[in-house]
């Protein structure tokens, strides 16, 4: 098991999230360009991180990330079912998006939906539908919805998946921090309320990783600059831990 840090929020710098010790720094030279050129390029390095590491664990500053580290598990021959802990559903496209925020679509583009720069970049193989499960969801753009709806991506409540059987085969699980209520991790910059308890998530995760099939973990972080990032940061590493423990 290994830790990487990955510090950056969009393809730009984002120094300040605590990382457990000891990890490795992803600081790749980016290129001047648009941030899919620089994401493509980030994640590509991710990828190559990824691929050199037996069961990677990734603190990285946006769930795009997931794309890199996807991708880094292909180039090793494994091809994982992706469990996707999130508040959002990260499943828009251009046609859905009401701000056209990348941040808003990794979900969909590592399903070979909409903005494919990064993913071609990463190198990454489009997961489908049936390797992916969205857990919680509960904050879902109009049109984002029924995108979703529509797909067949999974998609389970936290208390499902802790009282559940897993998919078959090995797992990558993700878990956005704003998938637990604020009340419990706060400095975020997209909370959306009425979440799950951190005791909650961490049982699904306890869940998860009891299987021994789980062969990566990542976590998109905290705002540094946020009140309570260090109350977050605590957060984040309780739901980590079982992992690293494991």
């Amino acid at each position: 098991m290994s830790i990487v840090a990955v510090p950056f929020f969009m393809g730009d710098p984002m120094p300040g999230f605590e990382v457990p010790e000891p990890h490795e720094t992803l600081v790749p030279n980016l290129p001047d360009a648009g941030p899919q050129e620089r994401m493509g390029v980030l994640y590509h390095h991710l990828a190559g991180m990824v691929e050199a590491l037996d069961r990677p664990i990734v603190y990285a500053g946006d769930c795009v990330s997931t794309i890199g580290v996807l991708a880094g598990l292909q180039r090793k021959g494994i091809y994982p079912t992706l469990v996707f802990f999130d508040a959002h559903g990260d499943f828009n496209t251009w046609e859905t998006s009401p701000s056209g925020f990348i941040g808003g679509m990794p979900l969909a583009m590592l399903t070979g939906r909409g903005e494919q720069t990064i993913v071609d970049g990463a190198g990454l193989t489009p997961l489908p539908d049936g390797r992916v499960v969205l857990v919680d969801g509960r904050d879902l753009d109009p049109g984002e919805d029924l995108a979703v709806a529509d797909s067949g991506i999974g998609f389970l409540s936290v208390a499902e998946v802790a009282h559940s059987i897993p998919p078959s085969g090995p797992l990558y699980v993700h878990v956005d921090g704003d998938v637990v209520d604020p009340s419990d991790m706060p400095a975020m910059n997209y909370p959306a309320a009425d979440g799950p308890s951190l005791e909650a998530v961490r049982t699904a995760i306890i869940h998860l990783v009891a299987t021994g099939r789980v062969v990566a973990f990542s976590v998109s972080s905290w705002n540094p600059e946020l009140p309570g990032a260090d109350v977050a940061a605590a957060a984040m590493l309780r739901l980590a831990a079982p992992f690293i423990a494991a």
